[in-house]
């Protein structure tokens, strides 16, 4: 490793450690459980906000993997806590599955069920029996699986569905759907769902697991990927036709990284065409989306470019060209990585005493007035982010 990279994962370890667990740590709802649902631009908790599911299991993941790498006690005590919530408030024992919200003492506010957010269940959890072997977790992660297979894959599509109400009666995918349409299937629901298997796959490598990662790869193959332009599509209807011309930067470098990681744990790192799709995704993102000062630009719909510079987008994209640069040994990745972080300390990261990283910035770096934390906003992106590349990195 060249002296560049070592300094680069000393700065990005450094980074993790002082800047972002603390600001997520201090969040921690001693009185109701789980952690706090809100802070505001202005840096403020709202101690009374609704908690996310999504968020909840986030939160479990990114404790959890602190505690995987580190073997520091205060991180396996983050990671219990977040468990307890998830487990006593956010699950719904009655009907299965993980509710979306609910309020700031665990009471459901808003009792939909998104397959979304039991793969980040599954995902979650599966990290957390991998950090401290608690047998509990693990055969909770085994019944989202479960619920995500007979609820909500559609063998005849082939296609996982998305959202459901709380008696599992298929809705109007609202939650996972924007620019203007309601999408039936989405790339995002797909590649986190292959993301959950995969470490899911980890921890029990059972045949049923195997057989649903090796199929999800085939449906993002087969539906997902434009083999002609190298992008992903993002929302499909019921017959697997994209239903509007967006390219979403960021997601498409993340899948490259989740897919390959998948094609690991399978022993299928030399699978011709998804190696190729690997390396074809993150090739494609360098050149069209990697902007002159370093930044990843959001998406385009159409002719419009979103310039945005978002905070998730950033972290993905490092791990992602990592990941290339693994594949392929090209050292343009590593430059990109150094300008993206380069980019992110400068522009992204927030100096306020107290803060982590802005939700995103314009293109001339001024912060938008996005929430700090929220039901997405929380310590899954960049906290992933650093531990994959201090690991990466040796």
């Amino acid at each position: 490793m060249t002296h560049k990279m070592v300094q680069l994962q000393t700065e990005i370890a450094e980074h993790w450690k002082s800047k972002i667990m603390p600001f997520w740590s201090k969040l921690k709802d001693e009185i109701h459980g789980g952690f706090y649902g809100w802070v505001g631009s202005d840096l403020q908790v709202d101690q009374e906000a609704p908690k996310g599911g999504i968020a909840t299991a986030r939160q479990l993941w990114s404790f959890s993997a602190a505690y995987r790498v580190t073997g520091e006690e205060i991180w396996r005590e983050h990671a219990e806590h977040a468990y307890r919530f998830l487990a006593d408030h956010v699950m719904d024992r009655e009907h299965g599955g993980m509710y979306w919200m609910v309020d700031a003492i665990g009471e459901p506010l808003d009792s939909s069920k998104h397959v979304y957010t039991q793969s980040f269940g599954v995902y979650a959890l599966s990290e957390y029996y991998r950090a401290t072997g608690d047998a509990s977790a693990l055969a909770l992660a085994k019944t989202l699986f479960a619920l995500i297979e007979s609820k909500g894959f559609n063998v005849d599509a082939p296609a996982y569905r998305e959202q459901f109400d709380r008696f599992w009666n298929e809705q109007p995918n609202e939650m996972l759907s924007e620019n203007g349409v309601i999408a039936d299937y989405t790339m995002n629901t797909h590649i986190h769902v292959l993301e959950a298997y995969t470490t899911l796959y980890k921890v029990w490598p059972d045949p049923q697991v195997k057989a649903a990662l090796e199929r999800l790869l085939g449906i993002l193959y087969e539906r997902v990927y434009d083999k002609n332009t190298k992008f992903l599509g993002v929302f499909f209807n019921k017959r697997w036709e994209s239903i509007i011309d967006l390219r979403s930067f960021g997601h498409d470098i993340e899948a490259s990284w989740l897919i390959d990681e998948a094609l690991k744990v399978l022993g299928l790192e030399d699978h011709p065409q998804y190696a190729a799709m690997v390396t074809d995704i993150a090739y494609n993102i360098l050149n069209v989306a990697v902007q002159p000062d370093g930044s990843l630009m959001n998406e385009q719909e159409g002719n419009h470019v979103d310039t945005t510079r978002i905070w998730w987008v950033q972290a993905e994209a490092m791990v992602g060209f990592y990941n290339a640069y693994q594949r392929t040994g090209d050292s343009r990745f590593l430059e990109t990585i150094e300008q993206l972080w380069n980019y992110t300390q400068k522009h992204i990261v927030d100096y306020r005493p107290g803060g982590e990283w802005y939700w995103a910035v314009d293109e001339n770096g001024t912060p938008d007035q996005h929430e700090m934390a929220g039901p997405w906003k929380c310590p899954y992106h960049n906290s992933r982010f650093c531990i994959e590349l201090m690991e990466r990195m040796g």
